[in-house]
């Protein structure tokens, strides 16, 4: 019998490493990708790229690490490269027409190991800013059209995502019925923290008012105003892109919503012609990495006995946000209004997402204790114990997660005559070029007390 667990040890830990990685099955990635989370957080940009983890978590979510992280260190060829692959690794998941909850179950590593080692899927909001990322990289090269490209396809992917989503957690709930979990999944989904409902915890304001510029500065005013108008219903509180609402609705003679616009955020005052638009994107911080929470569940196995065990589940624990001192243009504060939070999205998709997870997380206990109780046959209290061990080390919770995203955006916007302006922070500066008539747009991230930014002037010939 000793023989056996061990042989069924080894077998489990060879399993687990064909499949993903070794680091999975007795740790996590967020312990793994720690150094590259504060490095990043500090603003030390080389040595998070220096230290983003050597063991593979897919091509997924590798390319997206590796795409954001080299964007904030300019190295843009580089970040284009790896978001691609991400891209494609996309494509070839979707392709096979949805990864199913089932394949947690269907492979005996992930069965009686832990979460870490079924194929990665990226929440709804990441595979946005995949694409979010791709058309930056478009932007910094230059290349409205491919950068249009990637907003198009941003909106059909979360979509496609959305309805995937959806069926799995129909399939989490009927897996859970069959199996005569609800009762006891409930009481523990009951005291997990919750994220808030609001739209801007669910969709990106980022990618609507990226999307509108892009629209706008190719000429297409109708799908620019659908767009802001996105943007607004995300952010109703931003006084900038409420401005930029209004703008269009007096631009494209919407009379009825000029009004309904006017009537909350005041009048609308048209720009001189001799003035350029400046939109500065300032991405701040970086997004909570997800920690390990562990609670306690009562189960019944196959035999009528009780079983106690501790469920390790993934959460975003609560932190303090430090605030930015604010940009100057032109030796004067500015002060953006939020456009994004990540932070909010990486939360509410999590919690989403929980109902499978536990799901998963109950099967997996009983499956490890029925593996215990066959090594305990006979008094074998070797054997018992070398599988109360496996199952202890074994039980890490699944915090995978796109770590390197911003903790939010905000936008500033401001009409400014022609010429050259600059935007300055922490002693440092961009000059940037205004046109009469035409749009620059800035690209800000800020961490500690770094920054990374370029501008660029959009539209016209």
């Amino acid at each position: 019998m000793l023989k056996r667990a061990t042989v069924l040890a080894l077998s489990l830990t060879l399993t687990a490493c064909a499949n993903l990685s070794a680091q999975g099955l007795f740790s996590h990635y967020s312990a793994a990708n720690a150094e590259t989370h504060s490095a990043l957080q500090q603003g030390n940009y080389t040595l998070a790229l220096e230290s983003l983890p050597e063991a593979p978590a897919g091509d997924i979510l590798d390319g997206m690490e590796r795409g954001r992280v080299n964007f904030v260190a300019g190295q843009y060829s580089e970040s284009f490269t790896a978001l691609q692959q991400a891209d494609l690794a996309v494509k070839e998941q979707q392709r096979q027409a949805t990864i199913q909850i089932s394949e947690g179950f269907n492979q005996a590593g992930a069965l009686l190991t832990n979460d870490n080692m079924i194929t990665y899927q990226p929440a709804d909001y990441e595979l946005g800013f995949i694409h979010l990322y791709l058309a930056l990289n478009y932007i910094q090269q230059n290349d409205l059209e491919g950068a249009l490209v990637e907003v198009r396809r941003a909106n059909l992917v979360q979509e496609m995502a959305k309805k995937n989503r959806e069926a799995e957690l129909n399939r989490a709930a009927e897996e859970a019925r069959e199996k005569g979990l609800s009762q006891s999944l409930g009481s523990v989904l009951a005291r997990y923290p919750d994220a808030g409902k609001e739209l801007s915890a669910v969709q990106n304001g980022y990618l609507f008012y990226l999307s509108g510029v892009l629209y706008e500065a190719d000429g297409d005013l109708n799908n620019a105003y659908v767009d802001y108008k996105r943007a607004l219903a995300v952010s109703p509180g931003n006084t900038y892109v409420a401005n930029t609402v209004l703008r269009l609705a007096n631009s494209l003679q919407m009379n009825q919503d000029r009004r309904q616009l006017e009537a909350r955020y005041g009048k609308y005052k048209k720009p001189a012609r001799s003035t350029g638009r400046l939109v500065i994107f300032d991405e701040q911080g970086v997004v909570q990495a997800r920690d390990g929470w562990r609670l306690p569940l009562w189960l019944t196995d196959s035999r009528g006995d009780g079983v106690m065990y501790n469920m390790a589940l993934p959460y975003y624990p609560n932190t303090v946000t430090h605030s930015l001192s604010p940009l100057k243009l032109d030796n004067q504060s500015v002060r953006g209004g939020k456009l994004a939070s990540v932070d909010d999205m990486a939360k509410t998709s999590l919690s989403e997402a929980m109902p499978a997870i536990a799901v998963r997380q109950a099967l997996r206990i009983l499956a490890k204790n029925e593996v215990r109780k066959s090594a305990a046959k006979g008094g074998n209290d070797v054997g018992n114990l070398l599988a109360n061990v496996f199952n202890t080390l074994t039980e890490q919770p699944d915090t995978r997660s796109w770590q390197s995203l911003p903790s939010s955006v905000s936008l500033y916007h401001e009409d400014l005559n022609a010429g050259t302006h600059q935007v300055s922070w922490n002693g440092r500066q961009l000059d940037v070029e205004v046109v009469a008539g035409r749009t620059t747009m800035v690209w800000v991230s800020r961490q500690g007390n770094q920054q990374s930014w370029w501008s660029v002037l959009l539209g016209g010939s």
